[in-house]
């Protein structure tokens, strides 16, 4: 190391100048539609070079320029990353929510949910989201299930006389609970991003996310009721029979005996998070064969699927790992605990500002780029004001929630806009995942107010 002349509020100083710059190139080259990973990974690089040749960096109590070593320690870090043994499970739950889109499960259930449900008021909307939580629960992808929702019941809800806003928000919603309800793809990166347990994680999260069905089908129920027009009742099914209840049943029975193959075995002890992730793909697996559905070619095209999202997931892993080695050398983490540490709002006010500033990340930016910049950022600061790791990881988990329904990047609307009917326009998705955006709202301060509904099942679990 080469010892560097100058006084230290000199040197932090030019740090946080750096800090900023960082932060703020990576947010300006990610607007000219350069890929994340890209983006992150040339960023990265960039401010390596300029903190070599150019700037002074306080780091460990000790001055010194940055030198060629910054390089061994990406390489480093990027190894680590890419053996964590916790990241197997990634493709296996990929694996298991494609193969569980193709096996036929979701449409039988569509059925016999539009012949239960679908003639009460607002009642195609129930069944849409009661079908997004077991997918929530089984799959875990979100662009599966907002594309297979919005192909199964928008037409018959638009042709029901369903507003179309009001369609459009049910579908959107509903489909991206698959991101929070485990298992879940995000809460295992955040698992391993901050070396907690998945395991715990996932049963953090249950709750939550089960509440945020909840709201949604309190408010499908309240505004049917009140405003007639949004979901009228059809009046040319025929009456309920016991074949109709018994058939729905039957239906549910194949992703409920998945999803407590799944969560049961992590929450008893009987299996890994890893180990259940090979479990679920094996039993998606089946429910295919057993459907009449498994193919070479269905086993080819999810197998494709699953190794391209798995290859995106995991070079924007790599631009992120480079972005974070870099950001710490220039003290980044030092810098942003100082500012939040330094707010007069108190612990509490603190928590709330870092969910705020997520949720404004979220009209920007993907769920995966906030949890591998910001998360690993902030969590060591709340952590130090005294509140629970687990607690807050799944707040802002619930929080990131909204990233998926806030234009202009909210990922559902774009995948809800490209399989709905044409007379489906973007503003009316735009307004009718409104109210949905607040209830997402509603569910983080229900738990900030009360983070037994986090930490009550870990603690069960243990």
């Amino acid at each position: 190391m080469h010892r560097a002349s100058g006084d230290k509020e000199t040197m932090l100083a030019t740090n946080e100048i750096l800090v900023v710059a960082m932060l703020l190139s990576f947010i300006t080259i990610l607007f000219t539609g350069i890929p994340v990973a890209w983006a992150l990974a040339g960023v990265s690089i960039a401010f390596s070079f300029i903190a070599i040749y150019g700037y002074e960096v306080y780091f460990w109590d000790t001055y010194f320029l940055t030198d060629t070593r910054i390089f061994g320690v990406i390489v480093q870090r990027i190894w680590g990353q890419m053996s964590n043994w916790i990241l197997v499970a990634l493709p296996m739950f990929i694996f298991m929510g494609l193969m569980l889109e193709r096996s036929g499960v979701t449409e039988k259930l569509m059925a016999n949910f539009i012949q239960l449900f679908g003639r009460f008021r607002g009642g195609l909307a129930l069944g849409v989201v009661l079908i997004g939580i077991l997918l929530a629960a089984s799959t875990g992808i979100v662009g599966a299930s907002v594309v297979l929702l919005a192909l199964l019941s928008m037409p018959i809800m638009l042709e029901q006389g369903y507003n179309k806003g009001f369609a459009s928000g049910v579908v959107a919603s509903a489909g991206t609970l698959g991101i929070l309800i485990p298992p879940s793809i995000m809460l295992i990166i955040m698992a391993d991003q901050m070396s907690v347990s998945v395991g715990n994680l996932f049963m953090g999260a249950l709750i939550p996310g089960l509440m945020l069905g909840g709201f949604y089908i309190l408010y499908i129920m309240i505004a049917a009721t009140l405003f007639r027009k949004l979901a009228p009742a059809p009046t040319d099914l025929p009456p309920v029979s016991a074949k109709l209840i018994f058939d729905t049943l039957l239906a549910v029975v194949p992703p409920i005996l998945l999803i407590f193959a799944v969560l049961g075995s992590i929450f008893f002890g009987f299996a890994t998070p890893t180990e259940a992730s090979g479990v679920g793909a094996f039993g998606a697996t089946l429910l295919a064969a057993a459907n009449g559905r498994l193919s070479w070619a269905v086993l080819k095209d999810v197998g494709m699927k699953t190794t391209l999202t798995t290859a995106f997931i995991f070079g924007i892993f790599m631009g992120a790992t480079m972005f974070a080695v870099v950001m710490r050398q220039l003290g980044g983490d030092e810098f942003i605990s100082q500012s939040l540490q330094g707010l007069p709002f108190g612990p509490n006010g603190v928590v709330i500002t870092i969910l705020f500033i997520a949720f404004l990340a979220g009209f920007f930016l993907d769920w995966l780029e906030i949890s591998l910049i910001m998360l690993p950022l902030v969590s060591p600061v709340v952590v130090a004001l005294g509140f629970d790791q687990i607690w807050f990881i799944v707040l802002f988990a619930v929080t990131l929630q909204t990233s998926f329904l806030t234009p202009p990047v909210g990922f559902s609307l774009f995948y809800l806009k490209g399989v709905a009917p044409r007379e489906v326009t973007i503003m009316d998705i735009y307004k009718g995942v409104i109210p949905f955006v607040l209830l997402q709202v509603l569910a983080v301060a229900v738990v900030f107010l009360i983070p037994q509904l986090v930490l009550w099942l870990p603690a069960q679990m243990l």
